[in-house]
């Protein structure tokens, strides 16, 4: 058995040239410094989200939350659907002196992308942007690099990451993964996949020759090559039965027998979509590209850690934010 001290909650150790800390370090460190925030003009900046129940109403609450909290203003929030009137919009943003949105979600960045923005938007509360390089924000994917640094926390031994992707939505977060993985030393292993049957292909042979005590399993956020009907049990199943550890992007997984996952802290990640959107009005408009989220809280299956050998003690639990199964 293995007794391991583990690192707090977001205390990951990620190196400094990783590709995510590029395009955002400089304006997200303003979130840390109460006094390099800049104050939004009332009005300026607007958030668009879509118009749906609870419990998902409640995440882009959260991160509307944290945008306020980081302009040290009241933003307004417009929950729009899918038949909302673009020119009555654009009327009512204009009279408030809107110049800035923050576009939350698929429906949020459909319906901001049909208006007349004088400094554009930022993206945020998606997992995959089309042309992300043309946009300005920061995804619903967690950084490949803290992912990577909590998996070397917890298991120092491992020394390769298997993954199956579709070139077709993930080319440029498996892009991402490579960088990280070279950074701390891990060899990826990425399989492609561009069919349910070929997914399941992928993950035998992949599952048939791996050695639990070097190598680990990721589940990218992907609905054709980690489909929740198919995927996720077969893969949960022979993973327990190799002894192989499967880390996520997605809670549900921990809850289901995946090792760990890091998902969205929703109101930081509003905080550094602010920190994007006050750049903006301050007239940083040359900046590209949607970042992957460091924004993270942490979540650990203590069933599927004891199942590997780990010992992790009841103080050692308090640094994740979610535990399953739940006491």
């Amino acid at each position: 058995m293995l007794a391991l001290v583990l690192p707090a909650a977001g205390a990951f150790t990620v190196p400094d040239n990783t590709a995510a800390r590029g395009a955002h370090g400089e304006q997200l460190a303003q979130a840390a410094d109460p006094a390099r925030r800049p104050r939004v003009a009332a009005g300026t900046l607007a958030v668009l989200y879509p118009d749906i129940g609870e419990p998902y109403r409640k995440v882009f609450t959260e991160i509307l939350e944290g945008i306020e909290d980081q302009a040290q203003s009241h933003v307004h929030g417009y929950p729009v659907a899918a038949s909302a009137d673009p020119v009555e919009l654009q009327a009512t943003l204009k009279n408030s002196g809107c110049r800035v949105v923050i576009a939350l979600g698929r429906q949020g960045l459909k319906t901001a992308s049909g208006l007349d923005l004088p400094l554009g938007m930022v993206v945020g509360g998606v997992s995959s942007v089309p042309d992300a390089e043309k946009l300005n924000g920061i995804s619903l994917t967690p950084d490949p690099a803290l992912l990577f640094s909590q998996l070397k926390g917890l298991l120092p031994g491992v020394r390769r990451v298997i993954v199956v992707y579709n070139p077709q939505t993930n080319e440029p977060l498996i892009k991402l993964a490579r960088e990280a993985a070279r950074a701390q030393g891990l060899e990826l292993l990425t399989l492609e996949a561009s069919d349910l049957a070929g997914a399941v292909r992928r993950y035998e042979t992949a599952l048939a020759g791996a050695d639990g005590r070097r190598d680990a399993l990721w589940l990218p956020p992907d609905p054709l090559t980690v489909d929740d009907g198919v995927i996720v049990p077969m893969v949960l199943r022979e993973s327990w039965n190799r002894n192989i550890a499967i880390f996520s992007s997605s809670i549900v997984h921990v809850r289901k027998g995946a090792l760990f996952a890091l998902y969205p802290n929703n109101f930081e990640l509003g905080r550094d979509l602010a920190t994007l959107a006050l750049a903006r009005l301050n007239g940083d408009l040359a900046r590209r590209g949607v970042a992957p989220l460091r924004a993270v809280r942490t979540a650990l299956n203590t069933r599927s850690a004891s199942h590997m050998g780990l010992i992790i003690s009841t103080s050692q639990q308090r640094s994740f934010d979610a535990i399953f199964p739940e006491p």
